[in-house]
Protein backbone atom coordinates (compact mmCIF):
# COMPACT_ATOMS: atom_id res chain seq x y z
CA UNK A 1 0.00 0.00 0.00
CA UNK A 2 1.34 3.42 -0.97
CA UNK A 3 2.31 5.65 1.95
CA UNK A 4 0.16 8.74 2.33
CA UNK A 5 1.88 11.92 1.19
CA UNK A 6 2.39 14.49 3.97
CA UNK A 7 1.25 18.00 3.13
CA UNK A 8 3.80 20.80 3.46
CA UNK A 9 2.96 24.41 2.55
CA UNK A 10 4.93 25.39 -0.54
CA UNK A 11 6.88 28.64 -0.75
CA UNK A 12 4.81 29.58 -3.79
CA UNK A 13 1.51 29.20 -1.87
CA UNK A 14 2.80 31.10 1.15
CA UNK A 15 3.96 33.97 -1.06
CA UNK A 16 0.48 33.97 -2.66
CA UNK A 17 -1.04 34.11 0.84
CA UNK A 18 1.21 37.05 1.71
CA UNK A 19 0.03 38.88 -1.40
CA UNK A 20 -3.57 38.03 -0.54
CA UNK A 21 -3.16 39.52 2.95
CA UNK A 22 -1.89 42.90 1.76
CA UNK A 23 -4.08 45.62 3.22
CA UNK A 24 -5.69 43.13 5.65
CA UNK A 25 -2.91 41.92 7.98
CA UNK A 26 -0.12 44.20 9.17
CA UNK A 27 3.52 43.39 8.48
CA UNK A 28 4.32 43.44 12.17
CA UNK A 29 7.65 44.72 13.54
CA UNK A 30 10.61 42.48 14.35
CA UNK A 31 12.31 44.39 17.17
CA UNK A 32 15.21 43.62 19.47
CA UNK A 33 14.16 43.57 23.11
CA UNK A 34 16.89 45.18 25.21
CA UNK A 35 15.69 43.78 28.55
CA UNK A 36 15.73 40.12 27.54
CA UNK A 37 18.81 40.51 25.33
CA UNK A 38 20.78 41.69 28.37
CA UNK A 39 19.32 39.01 30.61
CA UNK A 40 20.28 36.15 28.29
CA UNK A 41 23.40 37.68 26.73
CA UNK A 42 21.88 37.14 23.30
CA UNK A 43 20.10 39.08 20.57
CA UNK A 44 16.44 38.50 21.46
CA UNK A 45 14.04 39.68 18.76
CA UNK A 46 10.28 39.93 19.27
CA UNK A 47 8.01 39.33 16.27
CA UNK A 48 5.13 41.53 17.41
CA UNK A 49 2.02 39.72 16.21
CA UNK A 50 0.30 41.21 19.26
CA UNK A 51 0.18 44.45 17.22
CA UNK A 52 -2.07 43.01 14.51
CA UNK A 53 -5.43 44.71 13.97
CA UNK A 54 -7.08 41.80 15.85
CA UNK A 55 -4.10 41.66 18.24
CA UNK A 56 -2.95 38.21 17.13
CA UNK A 57 -1.60 36.43 14.05
CA UNK A 58 -4.90 34.59 13.55
CA UNK A 59 -6.21 37.07 10.98
CA UNK A 60 -3.62 35.69 8.55
CA UNK A 61 -4.96 32.14 8.40
CA UNK A 62 -8.63 33.04 8.77
CA UNK A 63 -8.68 35.58 5.94
CA UNK A 64 -6.51 33.47 3.64
CA UNK A 65 -8.92 30.54 4.06
CA UNK A 66 -12.16 32.50 3.81
CA UNK A 67 -11.09 34.51 0.75
CA UNK A 68 -10.48 31.20 -1.05
CA UNK A 69 -14.12 30.07 -0.73
CA UNK A 70 -16.22 29.95 -3.88
CA UNK A 71 -19.34 32.07 -4.40
CA UNK A 72 -21.77 29.38 -3.19
CA UNK A 73 -19.71 28.68 -0.04
CA UNK A 74 -19.59 32.38 0.79
CA UNK A 75 -23.35 32.70 0.24
CA UNK A 76 -24.15 29.77 2.59
CA UNK A 77 -22.00 31.23 5.38
CA UNK A 78 -19.35 29.85 7.69
CA UNK A 79 -18.99 28.35 11.17
CA UNK A 80 -15.94 28.29 13.43
CA UNK A 81 -14.91 27.38 16.97
CA UNK A 82 -12.37 29.38 18.94
CA UNK A 83 -11.18 30.35 22.41
CA UNK A 84 -10.86 33.92 21.16
CA UNK A 85 -8.13 34.85 18.73
CA UNK A 86 -9.21 32.73 15.76
CA UNK A 87 -12.74 33.99 16.40
CA UNK A 88 -11.57 37.59 16.06
CA UNK A 89 -9.74 36.81 12.83
CA UNK A 90 -12.81 35.08 11.44
CA UNK A 91 -15.13 37.87 12.62
CA UNK A 92 -13.09 40.57 10.90
CA UNK A 93 -12.81 38.42 7.78
CA UNK A 94 -16.60 37.99 7.77
CA UNK A 95 -17.05 41.75 7.78
CA UNK A 96 -14.37 42.41 5.15
CA UNK A 97 -15.63 39.66 2.82
CA UNK A 98 -19.32 40.20 3.68
CA UNK A 99 -19.83 36.57 4.76
CA UNK A 100 -22.30 35.58 7.49
CA UNK A 101 -20.66 33.58 10.29
CA UNK A 102 -21.55 31.71 13.50
CA UNK A 103 -18.75 31.58 16.05
CA UNK A 104 -18.76 29.02 18.88
CA UNK A 105 -16.68 29.92 21.95
CA UNK A 106 -16.13 27.96 25.21
CA UNK A 107 -17.49 29.44 28.44
CA UNK A 108 -14.06 30.15 30.08
CA UNK A 109 -13.22 32.57 27.23
CA UNK A 110 -12.51 36.00 28.77
CA UNK A 111 -15.31 38.52 28.23
CA UNK A 112 -12.80 40.87 26.65
CA UNK A 113 -12.28 38.41 23.79
CA UNK A 114 -16.01 37.79 23.33
CA UNK A 115 -16.69 41.52 23.14
CA UNK A 116 -13.84 42.01 20.66
CA UNK A 117 -15.28 39.30 18.41
CA UNK A 118 -18.63 41.06 18.36
CA UNK A 119 -16.94 44.39 17.66
CA UNK A 120 -14.91 43.09 14.71
CA UNK A 121 -17.74 41.09 13.15
CA UNK A 122 -20.59 43.53 13.78
CA UNK A 123 -23.81 42.37 12.07
CA UNK A 124 -22.05 39.68 10.05
CA UNK A 125 -21.50 37.29 12.97
CA UNK A 126 -23.35 35.53 15.79
CA UNK A 127 -21.51 34.33 18.92
CA UNK A 128 -22.63 31.09 20.61
CA UNK A 129 -21.12 30.17 24.00
CA UNK A 130 -20.81 26.39 24.28
CA UNK A 131 -18.98 24.00 26.65
CA UNK A 132 -16.06 24.29 29.05
CA UNK A 133 -13.16 23.79 26.62
CA UNK A 134 -12.23 24.59 23.04
CA UNK A 135 -12.97 20.97 22.15
CA UNK A 136 -16.54 21.27 23.50
CA UNK A 137 -17.11 24.37 21.37
CA UNK A 138 -15.45 22.67 18.41
CA UNK A 139 -17.76 19.63 18.56
CA UNK A 140 -20.86 21.83 18.83
CA UNK A 141 -19.69 23.96 15.91
CA UNK A 142 -19.11 20.92 13.71
CA UNK A 143 -22.62 19.62 14.40
CA UNK A 144 -24.16 23.00 13.57
CA UNK A 145 -22.02 23.25 10.44
CA UNK A 146 -23.15 19.85 9.14
CA UNK A 147 -26.79 20.53 9.98
CA UNK A 148 -26.83 23.90 8.19
CA UNK A 149 -24.55 22.94 5.26
CA UNK A 150 -22.07 25.71 6.00
CA UNK A 151 -18.28 25.81 5.59
CA UNK A 152 -16.24 25.13 8.72
CA UNK A 153 -13.24 27.43 9.19
CA UNK A 154 -10.82 25.34 11.19
CA UNK A 155 -8.46 27.29 13.46
CA UNK A 156 -5.41 25.22 12.54
CA UNK A 157 -6.00 21.92 10.69
CA UNK A 158 -6.43 23.41 7.22
CA UNK A 159 -3.99 23.98 4.36
CA UNK A 160 -5.07 27.54 3.60
CA UNK A 161 -4.98 28.45 7.29
CA UNK A 162 -1.49 26.99 7.66
CA UNK A 163 -0.30 28.90 4.58
CA UNK A 164 -1.72 32.12 6.03
CA UNK A 165 0.04 31.60 9.36
CA UNK A 166 3.25 30.71 7.49
CA UNK A 167 3.47 34.31 6.27
CA UNK A 168 4.79 35.16 9.76
CA UNK A 169 7.92 33.15 8.95
CA UNK A 170 8.23 34.73 5.53
CA UNK A 171 8.12 38.22 7.06
CA UNK A 172 10.74 37.40 9.68
CA UNK A 173 13.21 36.29 7.02
CA UNK A 174 12.50 39.41 4.96
CA UNK A 175 13.00 41.69 7.99
CA UNK A 176 16.52 40.69 8.98
CA UNK A 177 19.77 39.97 7.20
CA UNK A 178 21.19 38.28 10.30
CA UNK A 179 21.29 34.51 10.53
CA UNK A 180 18.54 33.40 12.91
CA UNK A 181 19.69 30.63 15.22
CA UNK A 182 16.47 29.94 17.13
CA UNK A 183 12.76 30.68 16.83
CA UNK A 184 10.49 30.09 19.82
CA UNK A 185 6.83 29.70 18.90
CA UNK A 186 3.73 28.95 20.97
CA UNK A 187 1.85 25.78 20.04
CA UNK A 188 -1.88 25.33 20.50
CA UNK A 189 -3.40 23.34 17.67
CA UNK A 190 -0.24 23.80 15.61
CA UNK A 191 -1.27 26.19 12.83
CA UNK A 192 1.45 28.77 13.40
CA UNK A 193 4.20 26.32 14.33
CA UNK A 194 3.57 24.08 11.31
CA UNK A 195 3.38 26.97 8.85
CA UNK A 196 6.32 28.94 10.21
CA UNK A 197 8.58 25.89 10.59
CA UNK A 198 7.89 24.86 6.98
CA UNK A 199 9.06 28.23 5.66
CA UNK A 200 12.23 28.10 7.74
CA UNK A 201 12.83 24.53 6.59
CA UNK A 202 12.86 25.79 3.01
CA UNK A 203 14.63 29.15 3.43
CA UNK A 204 16.68 28.83 6.63
CA UNK A 205 17.04 25.10 7.39
CA UNK A 206 19.72 25.56 10.06
CA UNK A 207 17.42 27.66 12.25
CA UNK A 208 16.19 25.64 15.23
CA UNK A 209 12.45 25.94 15.77
CA UNK A 210 11.35 25.38 19.38
CA UNK A 211 7.67 24.69 19.98
CA UNK A 212 6.30 25.78 23.37
CA UNK A 213 3.14 24.52 25.06
CA UNK A 214 1.60 25.22 28.49
CA UNK A 215 2.43 22.48 30.98
CA UNK A 216 -1.27 21.82 31.55
CA UNK A 217 -2.02 21.13 27.87
CA UNK A 218 0.91 19.23 26.31
CA UNK A 219 -0.99 17.85 23.32
CA UNK A 220 1.77 18.32 20.70
CA UNK A 221 4.55 17.13 23.01
CA UNK A 222 2.55 14.04 23.95
CA UNK A 223 1.81 13.30 20.29
CA UNK A 224 5.44 13.69 19.22
CA UNK A 225 6.59 11.41 22.05
CA UNK A 226 3.97 8.81 21.09
CA UNK A 227 4.70 9.24 17.35
CA UNK A 228 0.96 9.47 16.74
CA UNK A 229 -1.55 12.30 17.20
CA UNK A 230 -2.75 11.66 20.73
CA UNK A 231 -5.74 13.40 22.35
CA UNK A 232 -5.46 14.36 26.02
CA UNK A 233 -8.19 13.40 28.48
CA UNK A 234 -8.03 16.67 30.43
CA UNK A 235 -6.25 20.01 30.10
CA UNK A 236 -5.68 23.18 32.12
CA UNK A 237 -7.39 25.87 30.03
CA UNK A 238 -5.70 28.84 31.75
CA UNK A 239 -3.50 29.53 28.70
CA UNK A 240 -6.71 29.67 26.69
CA UNK A 241 -5.08 30.58 23.37
CA UNK A 242 -2.88 27.45 23.40
CA UNK A 243 -4.87 24.85 25.30
CA UNK A 244 -6.38 22.12 23.11
CA UNK A 245 -6.89 18.44 23.80
CA UNK A 246 -5.86 17.40 20.31
CA UNK A 247 -3.64 19.11 17.75
CA UNK A 248 -4.47 19.03 14.04
CA UNK A 249 -3.45 16.01 12.00
CA UNK A 250 -1.87 18.18 9.30
CA UNK A 251 -0.09 20.24 11.94
CA UNK A 252 1.20 17.22 13.85
CA UNK A 253 2.64 15.62 10.72
CA UNK A 254 4.53 18.81 9.88
CA UNK A 255 5.71 19.66 13.41
CA UNK A 256 6.86 16.11 14.02
CA UNK A 257 9.38 16.54 11.22
CA UNK A 258 10.22 20.24 11.47
CA UNK A 259 10.56 21.12 15.15
CA UNK A 260 14.01 20.97 16.70
CA UNK A 261 12.49 20.62 20.16
CA UNK A 262 9.09 20.70 21.83
CA UNK A 263 8.83 21.80 25.47
CA UNK A 264 6.24 22.79 28.05
CA UNK A 265 6.29 25.77 30.39
CA UNK A 266 4.48 25.90 33.78
CA UNK A 267 1.49 28.23 33.83
CA UNK A 268 3.02 30.10 36.79
CA UNK A 269 6.15 30.83 34.77
CA UNK A 270 3.95 32.17 31.96
CA UNK A 271 2.23 34.46 34.46
CA UNK A 272 5.54 35.83 35.74
CA UNK A 273 6.59 36.54 32.15
CA UNK A 274 3.35 38.46 31.55
CA UNK A 275 4.08 40.62 34.60
CA UNK A 276 7.73 41.12 33.61
CA UNK A 277 6.80 42.22 30.08
CA UNK A 278 4.34 44.75 31.43
CA UNK A 279 6.49 46.08 34.28
CA UNK A 280 9.78 46.27 32.37
CA UNK A 281 8.73 47.01 28.78
CA UNK A 282 5.06 48.11 28.98
CA UNK A 283 4.14 45.21 26.66
CA UNK A 284 0.71 43.70 27.29
CA UNK A 285 0.38 40.05 26.26
CA UNK A 286 -2.08 37.25 26.84
CA UNK A 287 -0.86 33.96 28.38
CA UNK A 288 -0.34 32.30 24.98
CA UNK A 289 1.54 35.41 23.82
CA UNK A 290 4.03 35.02 26.66
CA UNK A 291 4.77 31.32 26.06
CA UNK A 292 7.65 31.79 23.63
CA UNK A 293 9.39 34.29 25.92
CA UNK A 294 8.77 32.22 29.06
CA UNK A 295 10.65 29.35 27.40
CA UNK A 296 13.93 31.30 27.15
CA UNK A 297 14.93 30.43 30.73
CA UNK A 298 14.98 26.74 29.83
CA UNK A 299 17.47 27.39 26.99
CA UNK A 300 19.59 30.07 28.72
CA UNK A 301 22.93 28.34 28.16
CA UNK A 302 22.14 27.20 24.63
CA UNK A 303 21.04 30.60 23.28
CA UNK A 304 23.87 32.68 24.75
CA UNK A 305 25.43 34.80 22.01
CA UNK A 306 22.82 33.67 19.47
CA UNK A 307 20.18 35.45 17.38
CA UNK A 308 16.81 34.42 18.76
CA UNK A 309 13.27 35.24 17.63
CA UNK A 310 10.27 34.94 19.96
CA UNK A 311 6.84 35.08 18.35
CA UNK A 312 4.66 37.31 20.53
CA UNK A 313 1.50 35.70 19.28
CA UNK A 314 -1.24 37.77 20.90
CA UNK A 315 -2.26 40.47 23.36
CA UNK A 316 -5.94 39.77 23.97
CA UNK A 317 -5.67 39.73 27.75
CA UNK A 318 -8.57 40.53 30.05
CA UNK A 319 -7.48 42.96 32.77
CA UNK A 320 -9.84 41.25 35.24
CA UNK A 321 -7.49 38.24 35.13
CA UNK A 322 -4.61 40.24 36.63
CA UNK A 323 -5.14 39.09 40.26
CA UNK A 324 -5.11 35.44 39.16
CA UNK A 325 -2.03 36.02 37.01
CA UNK A 326 -0.19 37.59 39.94
CA UNK A 327 -1.31 34.79 42.26
CA UNK A 328 -0.13 32.04 39.92
CA UNK A 329 3.19 33.84 39.39
CA UNK A 330 3.83 34.09 43.12
CA UNK A 331 2.92 30.46 43.70
CA UNK A 332 5.37 29.46 40.98
CA UNK A 333 8.09 31.66 42.53
CA UNK A 334 7.44 29.96 45.90
CA UNK A 335 6.48 33.30 47.47
CA UNK A 336 2.77 32.65 48.10
CA UNK A 337 1.73 29.98 50.57
CA UNK A 338 -1.49 28.75 52.11
CA UNK A 339 -1.81 27.03 55.48
CA UNK A 340 -4.37 25.64 57.85
CA UNK A 341 -3.32 27.42 61.05
CA UNK A 342 -4.43 26.02 64.43
CA UNK A 343 -4.77 28.79 66.97
CA UNK A 344 -4.20 27.50 70.52
CA UNK A 345 -7.02 28.11 72.97
CA UNK A 346 -5.37 30.90 74.90
CA UNK A 347 -5.61 34.66 74.98
CA UNK A 348 -3.24 36.52 72.68
CA UNK A 349 -2.66 33.57 70.32
CA UNK A 350 -3.46 35.57 67.21
CA UNK A 351 -1.13 38.39 68.26
CA UNK A 352 1.62 35.86 69.00
CA UNK A 353 1.19 34.35 65.55
CA UNK A 354 1.48 37.70 63.79
CA UNK A 355 4.36 39.13 65.84
CA UNK A 356 6.49 36.12 66.79
CA UNK A 357 5.75 33.52 64.13
CA UNK A 358 5.40 35.63 60.99
CA UNK A 359 7.79 38.43 61.82
CA UNK A 360 8.74 41.14 59.30
CA UNK A 361 9.24 38.84 56.27
CA UNK A 362 5.64 37.68 55.74
CA UNK A 363 2.36 39.44 55.02
CA UNK A 364 -1.10 37.97 55.51
CA UNK A 365 -3.04 38.17 52.23
CA UNK A 366 -5.88 35.79 53.10
CA UNK A 367 -7.49 34.96 56.44
CA UNK A 368 -10.66 32.96 56.96
CA UNK A 369 -11.78 30.96 59.96
CA UNK A 370 -12.86 27.46 59.01
CA UNK A 371 -15.46 27.34 61.81
CA UNK A 372 -17.70 30.35 61.70
CA UNK A 373 -19.13 29.78 65.20
CA UNK A 374 -15.81 29.33 66.99
CA UNK A 375 -13.66 32.23 65.84
CA UNK A 376 -11.80 32.85 69.07
CA UNK A 377 -10.04 29.50 69.21
CA UNK A 378 -10.57 27.68 65.91
CA UNK A 379 -8.50 26.90 62.84
CA UNK A 380 -8.13 29.33 59.96
CA UNK A 381 -7.06 29.22 56.32
CA UNK A 382 -4.21 31.72 56.05
CA UNK A 383 -2.52 32.96 52.89
CA UNK A 384 0.98 34.37 53.31
CA UNK A 385 3.22 36.34 50.98
CA UNK A 386 6.96 35.98 51.68
CA UNK A 387 9.83 38.27 50.76
CA UNK A 388 12.01 35.30 49.83
CA UNK A 389 11.37 31.62 49.14
CA UNK A 390 14.12 30.91 51.70
CA UNK A 391 11.79 32.20 54.43
CA UNK A 392 9.41 29.25 54.06
CA UNK A 393 11.29 26.49 55.92
CA UNK A 394 12.06 28.64 59.01
CA UNK A 395 8.42 29.81 59.05
CA UNK A 396 7.06 26.26 59.06
CA UNK A 397 9.56 25.32 61.77
CA UNK A 398 8.37 28.18 64.02
CA UNK A 399 4.71 27.29 63.39
CA UNK A 400 5.32 23.68 64.44
CA UNK A 401 7.38 24.60 67.51
CA UNK A 402 4.58 26.85 68.78
CA UNK A 403 1.78 24.40 67.84
CA UNK A 404 0.24 26.63 65.17
CA UNK A 405 0.84 24.31 62.21
CA UNK A 406 -2.20 22.48 60.88
CA UNK A 407 -1.54 21.75 57.20
CA UNK A 408 0.33 23.12 54.18
CA UNK A 409 -2.14 23.58 51.33
CA UNK A 410 0.27 24.30 48.46
CA UNK A 411 1.03 20.58 48.35
CA UNK A 412 -2.68 19.77 48.10
CA UNK A 413 -3.89 20.94 44.67
CA UNK A 414 -7.41 19.61 45.24
CA UNK A 415 -7.84 22.06 48.11
CA UNK A 416 -5.69 24.84 46.68
CA UNK A 417 -7.88 25.19 43.58
CA UNK A 418 -10.63 26.64 45.78
CA UNK A 419 -8.34 29.48 46.85
CA UNK A 420 -6.57 30.40 43.59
Amino acid sequence: MQEKQIYFPSLENVKAASKNLEGVAYKTPLNQNVTFSKEFDATILFKREDLQVVRSYKIRGAYNKMSSLNIDEKKCGIVCASAGNHAQGVALSCKLLKIKGTIFMPSPTPNQKINQVKMFGEDFIEVVIEGDTFDDAFNAAKKACDAENKTFIHPFNDEKVIEGQATVGLEILEQTIKKIDYVFVAVGGGGLSSGLSSIFKQLSPKTKIIGVEPEGAPSMLTSIKNKINTPLDTIDSFVDGAAVKRVGDLNFAICQQNLYDMITVPEGKVCQTILDLYNKDAIVVEPAGALSIAALDFFADEIKGKNVVCIVSGSNNDITRTPEIKERAMLYANLKHYFIVKFPQRAGALKEFVVEILGPNADITHFEYTKKNNRTNGSAVVGLELLSSKDLAPLIKRMKEHNFFGDYLNDNPDLLQFLV
